[in-house]
């Protein structure tokens, strides 16, 4: 099978944008502002690093729509969708952690068709195309099964609205003693993209945006995993989930609103 050339183009707007992020860390931050809540920030970095993939789409797939986290959009006639998210995990960039990622999907008629994350600071791209499988880099992703439930790693993230983090905090004390442990690093496409190689067994969160989970869903069901997103009750946002095969059933029975 030949490489998807959505998948190429990807690579090189996610690299583009992690080059310049990389450059620019540790500088003093400008251009602050929040957005969905004065915990929830937005910095001049974000904005560069978005443009920087813009400029590589429209060099190289212009008649395609686009849909990008800090406000970049663009209609299309090609049936192709772009979802962008240029900095996930702005908190731990802007703080000095160097957990963050640059997130690029390709969508269809048939949903996502390629994607990337890619991790800047260790130099790791996690990358899939529909049917054609996940790889880190060159070496493929394949997931096994999963462990029973009171030993899974698993991995969360919080909303940036205090409501919704006091009702995650509820759900999280459900979880942390049916499981072996939780990890929360502030990046869910990253999240995801490791839960594709292994090093988590599943992952939950409320509340994300289609350019926050897109390409790392596509990449954990490439890599042999399930994703689902669930209902929430009235009012509350969606839930994402994701899990190595044949745990993500018990997972959401733990993490589902009753």
């Amino acid at each position: 099978m030949s490489r998807d050339p959505l998948l190429d183009v990807a690579v090189r707007a996610a690299r583009a944008a992690g080059d310049l992020l990389l450059a620019r860390a540790g500088a003093e931050a400008t251009g602050l502002a929040a957005k969905s809540s004065r915990t929830d920030l937005v910095s001049d970095a974000d904005r560069a690093a978005e443009e920087a993939i813009l400029d590589v789409l429209r060099a190289e797939r212009p008649g395609d729509a686009v849909e990008a986290e800090e406000g970049g959009a663009a209609a299309g006639t090609t049936g192709v969708r772009w979802v962008v998210d240029p900095l996930d995990g702005t908190i731990n960039y802007l703080w000095g952690i160097p957990h963050w990622c640059v997130s690029v999907a390709a969508l269809d008629a048939g949903g996502a068709r390629a994607g990337v994350v890619h991790d800047p600071c260790r130099d790791e791209t996690f990358s899939a195309a529909r049917g054609a499988g996940a790889a880190l880099g060159d070496r493929p992703l394949r997931l096994g099964p999963g462990p029973p439930l009171p030993e899974a790693l698993v991995a969360t993230g919080f909303n940036y609205r205090a409501e919704e983090r006091a009702r995650q905090a509820e759900r999280l004390r459900r979880v942390l003693p049916a499981v072996r442990d939780v990890r929360r690093m502030g990046a869910a496409a990253l999240d995801l993209a490791w839960l594709a190689a292994g090093r988590y067994d599943a992952y939950f969160e409320t509340g994300l945006n289609p350019w926050d989970w897109a390409a790392g869903a596509l990449i954990v069901r490439e890599a042999g995993g399930d994703v689902a997103e669930r209902a929430s009750a009235p009012g509350r946002p969606p839930l994402v989930a994701a899990a190595r095969p044949g745990l993500l059933a018990a997972v959401l029975d733990l993490v589902s609103d009753a």
